[in-house]
Parts: structure tokens; C-alpha cells; sequence
């Protein structure tokens, strides 16, 4: 799976404001029929999404439906669930069996509209206590989902928490995402949004302090977010020269039989090697 580095929300009932984020630099658009959008308008929507399917788009196109628990969800699945649709994300799952249950929901929308099977991603959110205490069984839980995406908003008001600037509350939070993910053989996730537009510098230190602890990318609420997004993500010219040079250093060593050396003061071995090469592969090099 490509990395998602950044994954724009878009208010579903916006038709211009889809439109214009479809042609933005973000890996991924999630247009939304959850938080951002009013109960009264929740129906109507749902023919404005479906209708961007068909629109051309820079990058993958995601939907963000209504949580299973509520009466929305269903129907929205069955609105939105058409060609041209790369993912769904499923907003506060707090179980394996609800992330199964919009798995089998999806399947068989695909059979029956002669979509490819298991062709349309699942994200699910953690965003509640439930949500992280019942981490590593919805990671194992045999679904399409590939990844999970950890939203600090809800998780904070679930738990009581107060949302602090250099979010080190969230830490643990944040770090069992990742444990379980790689645990369960998935991707790296994706991290929370950050909600304070105003404070640029603080977005993007979160932004790198996710792409530190292990994150793929960050989920964006303003367009001005993604190009700070995607660099945090993407390792910068000096880090791939650096792996470039270790790769090639380890490599020549080995055909001598050595599987550690150094290189200027550094101990190199093959899980240093396997890093470099990730480095590589995030930068989309070959």
C-alpha cells in the first residue's frame, strides 16, 4: 500500500468546497457525512458524495460515514459504496465486531454492484476508551482494513483529558496505535487532526512528533496543512543521501563477508540496513 502521508476532510455538504479539494496536493480526501455536517442536512448529502465519485481527483477519495452505532450509517454505505470510491472510514469503532459487520456491509455491496472484491479500503477510527482498549482485536480482526487512524478530539472528551499543546498526554494513546498495527501485520496508522488553525508551528510539530513515533501521515481539516503534512512524512534530501550511503556501505561490505561496520563512527548492521531501505521506500525511491 502507498503511504498516506496526508488525508484531507472536506464537508460533504459543500459541493464547491468538494470540488476544490479534489484538486489539492493531499494523498487522500475524506469527504465527510460525520462531524462536519448538520443532522438535518445528514440525508441530503449523501447525493452530493456520491456524485463526486465521478469527478476527477489528484489523489484517493475516501468517505467518512456516520458510526455504525447510529441510524445513518447503514444508508450512507449503501449511498456512497459505488466505482470511484477508494476507501470508507468508519469514525468511532470501538469493537472487532463493528469493524467486521461494515466489512460484510461492504462486500456485499461490491458483489452486488460488480465492484472488485475487496477492492474499496476500510479505515477505522480510535477515538474512544472503548476504542483503545479493544485496539489489538479490531487489528486482528481478519477485515479488509489495512490501517487504523487515532482522532484525539473525541478520544480527549471520552476520556477527560485535557488536549495540551505539545500533546504529551496522548503519547501512550498514540503509541498503541502503532504497537498494534504492526503487531496485527498492518500499516502504520494515521494521526489525529490538529484543531487550532491559528497555531501553524504547532501543527507542525505534531505533525513531526507523529511521523517520529511511527505514524504514516496525518489527517488535515484546512488545505494549508497538507504541504507541511507531506514534508513531515517525507524524508528530506539529506536523510535519503545519508541511507543512500549506508546502503551502499553495507552493501559492499557484505560481499566481503562482514555484516557490521562503520561508517563515520556509526555501527552498522543489517537492522540499521532495513531502516535506510525504509527510508527509501517512504521517499518513494526505488
Amino acid at each position: 500500500m502507498t503511504a498516506l502521508r496526508s488525508l484531507l476532510f472536506a464537508p460533504g455538504n459543500h459541493a464547491r468546497r468538494v470540488e476544490k479539494a479534489l484538486t489539492l496536493p493531499a494523498d487522500g480526501v475524506i469527504l465527510d457525512l460525520e462531524d462536519a455536517v448538520a443532522i438535518s442536512e445528514k440525508i441530503g448529502t449523501r447525493a452530493i458524495v456520491a456524485a463526486a465519485l465521478e469527478a476527477p481527483r489528484a489523489g484517493k477519495l475516501y468517505v467518512r460515514v456516520n458510526a455504525l452505532s447510529t441510524e445513518w450509517c447503514f444508508a450512507d454505505l449503501v449511498a456512497v459504496v459505488h466505482a470511484g470510491l477508494d476507501g470508507i472510514i468508519l469514525p468511532k469503532t470501538e469493537s472487532a465486531d463493528e469493524l467486521r459487520s461494515a466489512d460484510w456491509v461492504i462486500g456485499s455491496l461490491e458483489r452486488e454492484r460488480g465492484l472488485k472484491q475487496g477492492g474499496i479500503d476500510l479505515i477505522p477510527i480510535i477515538e474512544t476508551a472503548r476504542g483503545i482498549q479493544s485496539l489489538p482485536a479490531i487489528c486482528g480482526a481478519g477485515t479488509r482494513a489495512r490501517t487504523v487512524a487515532f482522532g484525539a478530539g473525541d478520544f480527549t472528551l471520552d476520556v477527560g483529558m485535557v488536549w495540551s499543546r505539545d500533546e504529551s498526554e496522548l503519547l501512550p494513546y498514540r503509541a498503541a496505535c502503532v504497537i498494534a498495527c504492526r503487531a496485527a501485520g498492518m500499516d502504520s496508522p494515521l494521526d489525529t487532526v490538529w484543531a487550532d488553525l491559528r497555531d501553524t508551528e504547532g501543527f507542525a510539530l505534531s505533525a513531526k512528533r507523529a511521523a517520529s513515533l511511527g505514524f504514516q501521515g496525518k489527517m488535515c481539516i484546512h488545505p494549508d496543512q497538507i504541504v507541511v503534512t507531506n514534508a513531515a512524512f517525507t524524508p528530506d534530501e539529506a536523510t535519503v543521501a545519508q541511507a543512500r550511503r549506508v546502503i551502499a556501505a553495507f552493501d559492499e561490505a557484505e560481499k566481503q563477508g562482514l555484516a557490521s561496520i562503520q561508517l563515520d563512527g556509526q555501527f552498522i548492521d543489517y537492522p540499521i540496513v532495513q531502516r535506510a531501505r525504509q527510508v527509501l521506500s517512504r521517499g518513494g525511491i526505488v
